[in-house]
């Protein structure tokens, strides 16, 4: 059977899911597949941008990332997706792109993807559990089949022990509060392992 094919889809005004996306790139490589890292398109008006000088510097940094669309969705057998809260919610730009998907979703082309979600907020009650429910809402509509980490290794203890998907808490400079990595590879890791026996099973 070939390698899975996982699209690693993200949001990041300032760099967190940015990095988030990348360790689990990271895992996956590691692990033989094929990973796509795409970001979802900035929708911020230039000003608003302007007005924060490391979310202008990242958006700037990560230019040549490519847009996410619903051909990575099409494509993929298995996502990852990392995204910040807003209000408990998704972003508009993340929302975007999963209403972008309805004609796959017509198609029947979503049903038994396999999915995965990350979050992050500025403290612990910000909304990080929310964010991954909200996104998870839409999966059960794709007919996705969703694998949230629950507490299937030691490290999700130490990572901040959400069994939803690996969140982490971000103070006013940057600086992630919680340490992630091995949580994040993790939850890839085990994201993959599920959708190659979906993968499997369907062959």
């Amino acid at each position: 059977m070939s390698n899975l094919k996982v699209a690693v889809i993200y949001y990041s005004s300032t760099g967190t899911n940015y990095q988030m996306a990348r360790w689990a790139e990271e895992a996956l490589k590691e692990a033989g597949h094929e990973v796509k890292v795409a970001r979802a398109q900035e929708l911020a008006p230039a000003e608003a941008i302007a007005q924060n000088p490391a979310w202008e510097q990242h958006l700037e940094e990560t230019k040549d990332v490519p847009v996410a669309t619903p051909d990575d969705l099409d494509w993929a057998d298995a996502f990852i997706f990392s995204t910040p809260t807003r209000f408990g919610n998704v972003p508009g730009q993340v929302k975007q792109l999963l209403d972008q998907g309805g004609g796959l979703w017509a198609q029947g082309k979503l049903v038994n993807k396999v999915v995965s979600g990350m979050s992050s907020a500025q403290n612990p009650h910000g909304g990080q559990e929310e964010t991954v429910h909200a996104l998870y809402t839409t999966m059960m509509h794709w007919g996705a089949i969703i694998v949230p980490p629950g507490y299937s290794n030691e490290v999700i203890f130490s990572s901040g022990g959400n069994p939803y998907g690996t969140s982490v808490t971000v103070d006013g400079e940057g600086n992630m509060q919680e340490d992630i990595e091995e949580a994040v590879k993790h939850q890839a890791r085990r994201t993959a392992e599920v959708a190659t026996w979906v993968k499997n099973g369907q062959q």
